[in-house]
């Protein structure tokens, strides 16, 4: 099966666009939305690790659950440019597959074609 069968005599294309710009600057975003945010962890650890000085439990464990929400805020951010990532891609791909050439599809038949059903 043939799934991007060309259109015989269309060949024209369409010139690449905004589609290409963004596929080319996504590698740098990417890593840039993933070692931004867990640099920024590591830092606030660090920093947490510096500042201890618990004086009773009770503050040992909100800087605890401080450092753990931030840590939860910072893996989201990572989530959320990692699936933004791929819904721009899988656009750039559609819209890179729109300018291409016609393709064609497969014709299925109709039983009701010649004759439509009352």
């Amino acid at each position: 099966m043939d799934w991007l069968r060309k259109l015989p005599g269309y060949q024209q294309r369409a010139p690449a666009g905004l589609e290409w710009r963004l596929l080319k600057a996504l590698p740098r975003s990417l890593a840039a939305g993933t070692f931004g945010p867990l640099l920024a962890a590591l830092l606030m650890h660090g920093w947490q690790a510096l500042q201890a000085s618990p004086d009773t439990v009770l503050a040992l464990n909100a800087q605890l659950r401080q450092l753990q929400l931030f840590d939860y805020a910072m893996w989201g951010l990572v989530f959320t440019v990692w699936s933004l990532a791929l819904t721009v891609t899988c656009g750039c791909v559609i819209v890179w597959m729109m300018k291409g050439p016609a393709y064609v599809a497969d014709g299925y038949e109709v039983s009701h074609s010649d004759h439509p059903l009352p």
